[in-house]
């Protein structure tokens, strides 16, 4: 799972740092040669690019470096961890929900991934099937209880079963 991840951000890491070095230098330049940069959109445009080219390379660059040093042996056996998915029941809603807890890049609400520093996320983390928790919505308390857990541990010991069958 954070392999996958690690890959896609490194191919933007890629992609930035193509656009840094070749791409928008070429463009600063051919705008800088239109005449006057003090009212030169073009020229502004492309410095702001650059800009936030630079600054999204910095932070992907950061996050990879935290990528690396997450351990897949620090993440729980047989609790609520990164790479679970998880099935609880919402009081509150009356019904059964599955979450899968992946990192803030990979977060889908709407495809049942959420994100480890979620309230929702935040409060499963380490949690056992049977314990309850409680989260503080913008919309209200909710309580959850868990019903059933799927590790990461628990999904790769499974591919790797399929593969050698």
């Amino acid at each position: 799972m954070t392999d996958q991840l690690k890959k896609k951000l490194q191919e933007e890491v890629d992609a930035l740092e193509h656009e840094l070095v070749h791409e928008l230098p070429k463009e600063i330049k051919r705008a800088a040669a239109l005449g006057d940069l003090s009212e030169n959109a073009e020229y502004h445009m492309a410095k702001q690019r650059q800009e936030f080219v630079k600054a999204r390379f910095r932070q992907l660059g950061k996050r990879l470096a935290d990528l690396s040093l997450t351990n897949m042996n620090n993440i729980p056996h047989d609790k609520v961890g990164l790479g679970s998915t998880v099935k609880v029941y919402d009081s509150s809603k009356n019904e059964e929900i599955e979450y899968k807890l992946v990192t803030s890049e990979e977060s889908d609400v709407a495809g049942g991934k959420i994100s480890t520093t979620s309230p929702i996320g935040k409060a499963l983390l380490n949690k056992k099937v049977g314990d309850e928790a409680t989260v503080i919505t913008p919309s209200g308390k909710r309580e959850l209880e868990i019903l059933a857990l799927t590790t990461v541990h628990d999904e790769e010991e499974s591919a790797l079963k399929k593969e050698k069958a």
